[in-house]
């Protein structure tokens, strides 16, 4: 491999082998450049220039595979010998955390484009929120509200300017919305502080708004709730948020949701839950019973000899799902009630009953303790 004497070889510059991968020399070279930056080595500020250029010119060497390769090849000669004249804005753009907060790398050499920052601007997103009982959240409706946001001024249609005069170009960007100076050997571009890169200024303010081109104004919008939201349901509202600058479009309100709980219901995502309470002649000889539920009450029908705890779904019969999806199930769950108080003609009934009904569990828990002695002791 040919070299210049003139020349250090580029891998001896970054300080990594020649075997060395793509991330190797990716961290060599940050780590180099951070040292060796200019603006961090005020007193050797020439030194720290020379070394930084050829750090910077080792890295867009060797970080490209074809200048690589022809430089593992020839060496110096193989990219054509011809002298540094600058550094690629891609550099730039890929150590934007080591070059950002010295320079404000998109104004390194007129990354921007070199053109105008256009004063318009979107406006902001807002956010409103609003309560809603249980059954609003499942039919859904239409309400209206109130809300502040800035809006054009109706005065200068939103320019900023006194109606009937118009924009004047800048005085200290001439227009181009950067100013343009060398720093060291490198040459900034930085966005004009007095037109904020706009390139016009206004001139004449205009009296309603200041200057601003907005207004803050109290609104009443209608508002859509579709049937299935749930606390933390968050509406986009496009186009009815805070308006844009000069012209800029206007940002979204977004309606964020709070859904009481229910006193009766459970529910759960688009399922509901409940319980009911039946009595012991319901529970042992079955029928049916009347079951509260969002559309209206719903028949439910109890099989003979259902248990305290049991559970039944009403398919159907839940919360809708939102967008329409169809709706979840009602869950009941059947709680039977002993009663705590009894006439004197209830509690003979309920003794003759028991003198019909055998105790199954007496004799079953006798014997299987009898049957515990009998393992104990042989």
């Amino acid at each position: 491999m040919a070299r210049s004497p003139n020349k250090r070889d580029y891998y001896q510059v970054l300080g990594v082998g020649r075997r060395a991968s793509t991330e190797e020399i990716k961290k060599a070279y940050r780590r180099a450049a951070l040292e060796w930056h200019p603006d961090r080595n005020p007193h050797r500020h020439k030194e720290a220039e020379e070394r930084f250029k050829e750090l910077t010119q080792a890295y867009s060497v060797l970080a490209d595979p074809q200048k690589r390769a022809a430089f593992d090849r020839y060496g110096h000669a193989g990219l054509g010998a011809q002298p540094f004249t600058g550094i690629d804005e891609s550099i730039f753009a890929e150590f934007a955390d080591i070059f950002g907060d010295i320079f404000g790398f998109e104004d390194l050499f007129g990354l921007g484009g070199g053109r105008r920052r256009s004063r318009v601007r979107r406006g902001r997103d807002l956010r409103y929120d609003l309560d809603l009982i249980f059954e609003e959240a499942a039919r859904g409706l239409t309400t209206k509200v109130k809300l502040p946001r800035l809006e054009p001024c109706s005065e200068c249609g939103g320019s900023g300017a006194r109606k009937g005069t118009g924009l004047s170009t800048c005085s200290a960007c001439h227009g181009r919305g950067q100013i343009h100076y060398q720093r060291g050997f490198l040459a900034v571009s930085r966005t004009c502080p007095q037109c904020q890169g706009s390139g016009q200024v206004i001139r004449d303010p205009c009296p309603a708004c200041r200057g601003q081109g907005q207004v803050r104004r109290e609104r009443t919008l209608e508002i859509r709730i579709p049937p299935g939201v749930d606390t933390g349901t968050r509406l986009r509202i496009t186009g009815e948020g805070e308006a844009g600058q000069q012209g800029g479009p206007p940002g979204d309100l977004f309606v964020v949701l709070r859904v009481e709980e229910h006193d009766f219901f459970e529910r759960r995502e688009a399922d509901l839950y409940c319980s009911i309470p039946i009595s012991f002649p319901q529970a042992v000889l079955g029928g049916e019973i009347r079951v509260p539920a969002l559309e209206g009450e719903q028949t439910l029908k109890v099989p003979a000899g259902t248990q305290s705890g049991s559970l039944f779904r009403l398919r159907g019969k839940g919360f809708p799902t939102l967008n329409g999806g169809g709706r979840g199930d009602l869950f009941v769950e059947l709680r039977v009630e002993t009663p705590k108080k009894l006439t004197r003609e209830q509690r003979q009934l309920i003794e003759r009953l028991a003198e019909t009904l055998p105790v199954e569990n007496r004799p079953a828990a006798k014997a299987s303790l009898l049957e515990r002695f009998k393992d104990i002791f042989g």
